[in-house]
């Protein structure tokens, strides 16, 4: 068995019951080949959540504080993040952006399944925050279909993202998928950046069913 499978069999055990994990549109995820799934990012929980509710291996980038941590909650948090398909990277560093970029665009060239938040940070308020556009150069560059998902509930079992989640109910809703095929070679295009990330964005909201503000995420926190 390996090691993926391991922490499936034993988390998702312990998660489905704990957060009443209820799945939707889980068939709407291609069987094979390269897949974008985009969503909403609510608490720390919402990756560790993600790879156990999908039949396939989900890569995603992830901060590479959480598998440099010390102790054995540091050696614990390692060992779960890269064996459910995290991808550690300096995001913070002056080309974090350009490393995640092309660490997506690896994943997706392999035929695999790469998680992105396209608000690039957890909302500080439970609404939906404008997209980067890192979500629309990805399946511009590769040619993937992207899946919309919405997690729906994982603030209320962990506010804040910090501390232990409490029990509680959670609900992972994926959409349609949806293909971007009419702007090939426009990957360079601003307004058709935005425009591919605003029609994302559009249905993680209807998954969601959160407010939307068109601001970044990160200047709202920073206000």
């Amino acid at each position: 068995m390996s090691r993926f499978a391991l922490i499936k069999a034993v988390f998702g055990t312990i998660m489905r019951p704990m957060f009443r994990l209820r799945v939707e549109g889980v068939e709407n995820i291609p069987g094979d080949g390269p897949v974008i799934l985009a969503g909403n990012h609510l608490t720390f929980i919402d990756s560790m959540i993600l790879p156990l509710v999908c039949d396939r291996q989900v890569f995603f980038i992830g901060k590479d504080e959480y598998v440099t941590g010390k102790g054995l909650k540091g050696r614990l948090m390692a060992w779960f993040f890269t064996g459910v398909g995290m991808i550690p990277v300096d995001r913070d560093g002056a080309n974090g952006g350009v490393a995640a970029l092309m660490t997506g665009r690896r994943v997706l060239e392999e035929g695999k399944i790469f998680g992105i938040y396209p608000e690039g940070t957890r909302s500080p308020d439970g609404r939906l925050y404008r997209g980067r556009t890192g979500i629309a150069r990805l399946t511009l560059m590769t040619g993937a279909p992207v899946v919309p998902f919405a997690m729906i509930g994982t603030d209320k079992l962990q506010p804040g993202g910090a501390g232990m989640p409490r029990p509680g109910k959670v609900t992972v809703r994926f959409g349609p998928a949806m293909e971007f095929s009419r702007y090939e070679g426009m990957d360079r295009d601003r307004y058709v950046l935005r425009a591919v990330t605003d029609s994302v964005m559009t249905e993680v909201m209807r998954l969601s069913g959160q407010e939307y503000v068109d601001m970044y995420a990160t200047k709202a926190k920073a206000a």
